[in-house]
């Protein structure tokens, strides 16, 4: 069926928003194929934000763990994650729609800060909301977002993170729908979402698997790559899916028992924020609180492709607690000189028990952004 993969997608939608997201499906359909919308985003991916980004062969960090790790640099990018392709892509899309006020939700920030940078790029107004949680986490990242022109609006409801600033989201899209066009973040949300943001963030598997190609003549054993609601992760995935190599998501497993954000471990099929995919719910139904030191994965639920890549088997997804990603963001640092982001520190923790089992191997890691954002969090800690 069409926006399903699977069992997983859809619209689950009020009816207002309907049209709506008819006119988004066209409208990206027709940008697809239109020249001129793909050379104008081709020009910003390389002269704005600063692509291709490189494939880093971390030295250090492979002697440590035994394999041969490749570290596709998303944090090089301009606004410092691999968010702003996707905030890039869709900006073009909603000025081609003619729509000049942009809402989009953020946990991390990076989104937010994209979307924000964008907006001031081409003199759009930018409203984003932002849970108040996540608002004391990644201050700094408000600061920029304010700096950029957006209003941040906190969001106190429920666990006061990213599933809360999504719902006030999609409030403000129903209430302003003429006008309005919602830039969602991540591979989640109802049709044609999770489609658009692969598109836009599949750059990252198209530049990483020439890189690899021309570096070592031949493609890598395993892709490892954080996911929250997945949008970093299905971008470098989607080049590989045909291919024998292995790819492998790592979830949040926060602190463990009923304080994770891993939805695809321990979530059921349900719907949320208008698409259904795993969910992490209780008996009844309802959506669970969730808890990760990275933001940016503090998310009930996941991409509908990535549920069906779980389904099917395709992808193998893994767990990292809190007390993991801390020690591999120091790992990195120290190792190579390179700050990740808490969510890409998830990755780079899994990189251990990978290579205990797979010594030799060649790995690339997408490291989906810099940890600037997280030195409040990371010094705060018992690091």
């Amino acid at each position: 069926m069409k926006g399903y993969f699977g069992e997983f997608g859809g619209q689950y939608v009020p009816e207002t928003l309907l049209p709506a997201l008819e006119e988004l499906e066209v409208a990206f359909a027709e940008a697809c194929l239109n020249k001129r919308f793909q050379e104008e985003f081709n020009a910003c991916m390389r002269d704005y934000v600063g692509r291709p980004t490189p494939l880093t062969h971390a030295r250090r960090l492979s002697g440590h763990t035994g394999l041969d790790i490749w570290l596709k640099r998303e944090d090089l990018n301009h606004t410092g994650a691999h968010k702003i392709n996707n905030a890039i892509g869709q900006i073009l899309l909603a000025r081609r729609m003619g729509k000049r006020r942009i809402i989009a939700e953020t946990g991390a920030g990076q989104h937010g800060v994209a979307t924000a940078t964008a907006c001031a790029l081409f003199g759009l107004e930018c409203i984003v909301y932002m849970g108040s949680e996540d608002i004391k986490r990644q201050y700094i990242n408000v600061e920029r977002m304010r700096l950029l022109g957006a209003d941040v609006i906190p969001v106190t409801t429920g666990s006061s993170t990213l599933k809360d600033a999504t719902s006030e989201a999609i409030r403000d899209w129903v209430a302003n729908v003429d006008n309005t066009y919602y830039l969602l973040g991540s591979a989640v949300g109802p049709h044609p979402y999770p489609t658009m943001v692969r598109h836009f963030q599949s750059i990252i598997g198209a530049e990483a698997r020439q890189q690899i190609l021309e570096a070592k003549n031949r493609l890598p054993d395993a892709i490892i790559a954080c996911v929250g609601g997945g949008s970093n992760a299905i971008g470098i995935f989607s080049a590989f899916l045909e291919d024998p190599v292995e790819l492998i998501g790592v979830e949040a497993y926060g602190r463990g028992n009923n304080k994770n954000a891993a939805s695809i471990a321990f979530g059921l099929p349900g719907v949320l924020h208008g698409a259904r995919s795993y969910l992490l719910q209780d008996k009844d139904g309802q959506i669970l609180s969730t808890h990760s030191i990275a933001p940016g994965l503090d998310y009930p639920g996941v991409g509908p492709e990535h549920s069906w890549l779980a389904y099917t088997g395709r992808v193998s997804y893994k767990l990292v607690d809190d007390t993991d990603a801390l020690a591999a963001f120091s790992l990195l640092t120290r190792l190579e000189g390179i700050m990740p982001a808490l969510e890409s520190s998830h990755a780079i923790a899994y990189l251990d028990k990978y290579g205990q089992a797979h010594k030799g191997r060649t790995v690339i890691v997408n490291l989906s952004g810099r940890g600037d954002k997280d030195l409040h969090t990371v010094l705060g800690s018992d690091l």
